[in-house]
């Protein structure tokens, strides 16, 4: 039931794809504010998941996954009932606030399951955030071709509730918590900064990357971070423990996180317009937005299922191997994008290997965590993980976008990605895969993470004495 949960929420991710372009159309706002639909989602998303994972810690995991439940489906119906521009914005911004969902999910398995079911379950529980987003391009793009648009909020909004309700009756709350007081002072500061951080790499290209508006919000984001470091290192109860994210197991975990999440990005990037650009320029497919969708749904599949083996390799070699195997796996892959790029069959070949990797990784990642920090600091530390691997993504997103607006050729007028430029891109996903894989060697091999017993909710000042 996490798991779904976690699958909803993902969806989130390529909702609104396949209405990207007529956006402007159906909202009646120019393209440059539009494309706030999809920029809203990606800043709530940053802002809510370490505030978020941080109060699970304190009130309970349970209560605040059933809180962004709840953000997830209010969100989808203010789009459903949306017809202008700034109720869609708010929607929108409503559902990132809930992607705090799966590292919760992982959080809880951690403290309601036994040790013989924790790898496989937080492996799938993790692999979701793939899976939601590589299964919803093609239903979305399916439910926009045949109904209303507004059909893909009430969608979301009728599987946020089945989520909701069987998270109700299905799932325990954990008895593990911290208590204490909520870093309000930590939060906003962290907030800001990520918000001027992702503004200036998901905005750079629009508004030029050298503009005062860019490098304004990229200073800023440096000062306010800085700032925040210097108050949680002193903070009694800080919103994030920078001592234990300097752990070396959990910081070359992270590192290797960022790495995984721009080297992942590339796919979703590439093998879109690969299949969607005219066949006249040589080297489009020229396919509909469907068939892209179609293309990478057994991505998604195959990350489910390569989970499975995943947990499986990290009970026999620990997560280290795990990730490390998944990282050469996803490199081989963008590796052989390069010289397999002109059939339909050779991206779906493509994805799936990447597909695979990913599945390694993700299942990965939140064992290493689990393995290096305190059970009461679960949600916040699996809740700065993902966000590692969203900022990568943000990077990717950047660093791509200015090398196919670079690296282009002339169709009819109009200057189009090239074809090296694609292979530039894919070259630097496998790039990046690989670096994932050299920091992965430098994490302390541990043992896979054992759920602690849980322990009868403290009240706040119990847990303060005993400190």
């Amino acid at each position: 039931m996490l798991a779904l949960a976690g699958i909803v929420v993902s969806l989130m991710q390529t909702l609104v794809i396949p209405i990207v372009p007529e956006l402007p159309t159906l909202l009646n706002a120019p393209a440059s504010d539009t494309a706030w639909a999809v920029t809203a989602t990606l800043l709530a998303a940053a802002v809510a998941t370490p505030v978020v994972g941080r109060l699970g810690d304190m009130i309970g995991k349970r209560r605040m996954l059933l809180t962004s439940i709840v953000l997830l489906v209010s969100g989808s119906v203010v789009c459903a009932l949306a017809d202008s521009l700034v109720p869609m914005i708010v929607g929108r911004t409503l559902q990132g606030l809930a992607a705090a969902v799966v590292p919760l999910g992982i959080s809880i398995m951690r403290d309601a399951l036994p040790a013989e079911r924790l790898a496989g379950s937080t492996a799938l529980m993790s692999a979701s955030l793939g899976v939601g987003g590589a299964l919803g391009l093609p239903a979305a793009a399916f439910i926009a071709d045949k109904w209303d648009w507004h059909i893909l909020f009430w969608t979301s909004a009728a599987l946020g509730a089945v989520a909701f309700l069987l998270v109700m009756l299905i799932v325990p709350e954990s008895k593990v918590r911290t208590g204490g007081r909520f870093d309000l002072a930590g939060a906003l500061g962290l907030s800001a900064g990520l918000v001027a951080l992702l503004l200036a790499v998901s905005k750079g290209a629009t508004w030029g990357w050298t503009s005062g508006t860019t490098l304004g919000l990229a200073t800023a984001a440096v000062v306010i971070l800085l700032a925040w470091g210097f108050w949680e290192l002193r903070a009694e109860q800080p919103l994030v423990d920078l001592r234990t994210t300097a752990k070396p197991q959990v910081l070359f975990t992270n590192l290797a996180s960022v790495a995984l999440g721009f080297s992942m990005f590339a796919m979703s990037l590439v093998l879109p317009q690969l299949l969607q650009l005219p066949e006249q320029t040589g080297y489009g497919l020229g396919r509909s937005m469907l068939t892209v969708g179609l293309v990478l749904a057994p991505q998604g599949l195959v990350m489910m299922a390569m989970s499975a083996v995943s947990a499986k390799l990290t009970q026999a070699k620990g997560p280290k191997v795990t990730l490390m195997v998944g990282a050469l796996i996803v490199s081989a892959g963008y590796a052989l994008n390069i010289v397999l790029m002109s059939e339909v069959w050779h991206l779906i070949l493509v994805s799936c290997i990447i597909g695979a990797g990913v599945g390694f990784t993700y299942g990965a990642l939140p064992a290493l965590i689990m393995g290096a920090v305190d059970p009461s600091q679960t949600g916040a530390a699996n809740s700065l993980n993902t966000l590692m691997r969203s900022l990568g993504t943000s990077f990717a997103s950047a660093l791509a976008g200015v090398i196919l607006a670079q690296m282009t050729t002339d169709f009819g007028g109009h200057a189009l990605p090239s074809e090296n430029g694609f292979k530039v891109v894919m070259a630097i996903g496998a790039g990046a895969a690989l670096l994932a894989f050299l920091v992965a060697t430098l994490i302390p091999r541990r043992k896979p993470a054992v759920p602690a017993e849980p322990t009868p909710t403290e009240e706040p000042e119990a847990v303060t004495a005993k400190a």
